[in-house]
């Protein structure tokens, strides 16, 4: 199994070497921004078909809101570099709101962002599967095989690391910008300086309105609606501020020029394949079958609708040109690494979250190859749900898109003009107010707009789908809020009383050796257990996974005196076993004839969902341990008032046969036969 797992993700990799493992703008551009370099591929199509309903006329208005996204877009990377600056240690919108609107509304955008890198993995896959399906027959027989297996691929690919996946996914991402780039160029350049008409494969058909003759008020709300499915092309912005932790030194200075790149870029892609769509006579329809007319007659079931970015390039380049079938090629594989956007923010975030107790510790550390692992995995399971209950439908999926991201948006750039007042608060020098005060007034016009942005997603999408978005912000924030509240029950329940106890030592031929990881009230009680062992040395051992968290225990051990030594143990690969393993059998060379007693606090706890908060790293140690020759291993048990639910529950169950019930009386006795 292990050596499987060595040559599926490579060698561990040290927590010292993790400086190795940061990224530089090159790699940090593909790996954080592949999701909204890639909506390209679909949005400008999301907004024709939209527009389809009135027929080809209502295309007109796609202009206007071409040019009010890319309005839309440039305010919110340029406040997105304010964010990146002032909090360079990463968490984004979740940091900023925690910090300046309290814990609830932090956590309401921390389950929007969760939904929505979701929903990215869910929907980026799904086009890519679509789009190879064009080509591929088993792919299109099969669309939700194909993209679990999608799935599967990028998983594996980021347990692998953060660096190694952005070298893997540089080269098609960078490819695809070429093209789109190169497309829009040549595009131009016919247009305007040969006098070549470009025309789409579908420039000569016909679209059957659904409605004719609308009112204006229903025109309005259909550009609306145009409108806020366009919008899809911001989808991953907010990425970046999230990861900015995985960027190279000076981390906020390298994101903010990321995030203007990655702006710029697709600022000019979308706007520039629109413009070629308008002006080439791109057609599309929601059902083309039906509402497509070639000649005057419907296109039938036997036919295909090619994706906007399609037609262009084949009125460009010419269908089945080299050219073309690099942008096809270089389009469906930068839909497929769209979803590592995604894979590289959820993670991070997730850990944040962890951190603040919110989610399972689990997901705070990194794994062997200093990626989140478990964070990664867990982000596999949901999309992988999602993918099967929508069976892998993007026009289903992408309805649930979009209002996560604004919510987040909306949340952070107010967010943000309150961090700036409580600056300004405390500020005297007058050229660094007037710089506070233009950012206060970019993040203040990033956050009305977004807000308009956001009722005008949620009116138009609301019965499309996207319901089913605030359902899942919902359920996140109510699982969220409760694991916090275990937590913080725990932690209440298990704070030491004071005064501390004192122990004392006394001399045996046995070694005991208690783990801690805090210093609460299953610690004193191991170390008193321990003490009754009457052992010939008695130390506490923990482990720096995170060598702040050690540092903290260290400085409180010496606060409250305990008279038993502390030692803290490296762990440069963030496990516990292998160094405190380590550490015991040194012990046991140093004396062979002896006996080395771990002991080891444990919760007890009453409901199966509690189990998955604690005691997991133990419950391996104890297994390694028991096949560690001359080492005994003790359990210290503390129970929770929980465990109260479980004695319950036994004695329910069997109420005739539980422990000491005929012993005390306080039973019935079984009848004799």
């Amino acid at each position: 199994m292990a050596r499987t797992k060595r040559v599926l993700l490579g060698r561990a990799l040290r927590s010292d070497s993790v400086g190795r493992t940061l990224l530089p703008k090159r790699l940090a551009l593909p790996v954080f921004a592949s999701d909204p370099l890639s909506s390209v591929a679909y949005a400008p199509g999301e907004i024709l078909l939209v527009l389809s309903v009135a027929g080809a006329a209502a295309y007109a208005g796609s202009a206007w809101i071409t040019a009010a996204v890319a309005v839309l877009m440039v305010t919110v990377v340029a406040s997105y570099r304010q964010t990146v600056r002032a909090y360079p240690n990463g968490g984004g919108a979740y940091a900023v709101v925690s910090r300046t609107f309290g814990r609830r509304a932090g956590l309401t955008v921390g389950s929007a962002l969760l939904v929505d890198y979701v929903l990215t993995v869910a929907v980026s896959v799904s086009a890519g599967v679509d789009n190879l399906g064009s080509a591929v027959g088993a792919v299109r027989a099969y669309p939700v095989p194909s993209a679990l297996a999608v799935i599967a691929v990028l998983t594996l690919l980021n347990l692998r690391g953060t660096r190694e996946s952005g070298r893997l996914f540089a080269v098609p991402t960078y490819a695809f910008v070429v093209c789109v780039l190169a497309m829009i160029l040549c595009g131009a350049v016919r247009a305007a300086g040969f006098g070549d008409t470009l025309r789409a494969p579908t420039a000569d058909y016909e679209i059957a309105a659904e409605q004719t003759g609308l009112s204006a008020l229903a025109m309005g709300f259909l550009l609306l609606r145009a409108f806020s499915s366009g919008c899809a092309a911001l989808t991953g912005v907010e990425a970046i501020s999230n990861g900015v932790p995985a960027f190279r030194e000076p981390r906020g200075r390298n994101a903010a020029t990321t995030l203007t790149i990655m702006g710029a870029l697709a600022v000019t892609m979308f706007t520039g394949v629109m413009a070629l769509a308008l002006h080439s006579g791109v057609r599309m329809a929601h059902d083309p079958a039906h509402d497509l007319l070639i000649d005057g007659r419907p296109a039938g079931a036997g036919y295909h609708q090619d994706p906007v970015i399609a037609q262009v390039g084949a009125a460009v380049f010419g269908a089945g040109s080299v050219p073309f079938l690099c942008l096809a090629a270089a389009t469906a594989l930068v839909l497929f690494l769209a979803a590592n956007t995604a894979y590289n923010g959820f993670p991070v975030l997730g850990s944040t979250l962890a951190q603040d107790r919110y989610l399972p510790r689990q997901l705070h550390t990194r794994g062997d190859r200093l990626a989140y692992s478990n964070g990664i995995v867990f982000l596999t399971l949901l999309a992988a749900v999602l993918v099967i209950a929508f069976r892998a439908d993007v026009n289903q999926l992408i309805q649930l898109y979009i209002v996560g991201v604004f919510v987040s948006f909306t949340f952070s750039q107010s967010g943000m003009v309150r961090h700036w007042n409580l600056l300004l608060a405390d500020e005297r020098d007058p050229a660094a107010r007037g710089r506070m005060r233009r950012a206060r007034a970019l993040n203040g016009f990033g956050a009305g707009l977004c807000a308009l942005v956001l009722a005008v997603v949620l009116v138009t999408k609301l019965g499309h789908g996207a319901w089913v978005s605030l359902v899942g912000m919902a359920l996140f924030h109510l699982v969220m809020s409760a694991i916090r509240r275990r937590y913080d029950q725990v932690a209440d329940e298990l704070e030491p009383d004071a005064p501390a106890e004192r122990l004392g030592i006394r001399p045996s031929q046995v070694h005991a050796v208690v783990l801690v990881s805090q210093l609460h009230k299953p610690t004193y009680r191991a170390l008193a257990y321990a003490r009754l062992l009457r052992a010939r040395s008695l130390a506490a051992v923990t482990i720096a996974v995170d060598p702040e968290d050690a540092g903290r225990l260290a400085e409180e051990w010496r606060r409250r005196h305990v008279d038993v030594p502390l030692h803290v143990l490296d762990a440069p690969y963030r496990e516990i076993t292998h160094p405190f393993v380590a550490y015991v059998e040194d012990l046991r060379r140093a004396h062979p004839d002896d006996v080395v007693s771990v002991v080891i606090p444990e919760y007890v706890v009453g409901h199966w969902y509690e189990r998955l908060l604690h005691n997991r790293s133990a419950l391996r140690l104890r297994a390694r341990l028991l096949h560690t020759p001359g080492v005994t291993v003790t359990t210290v048990p503390w129970r929770l008032r929980s465990s109260g639910a479980a004695l319950a529950r036994i004695g329910r169950h069997h109420p005739l046969h539980a422990p000491g019930v005929v012993r005390r009386g306080t039973g019935h006795h079984p009848r004799r036969p």
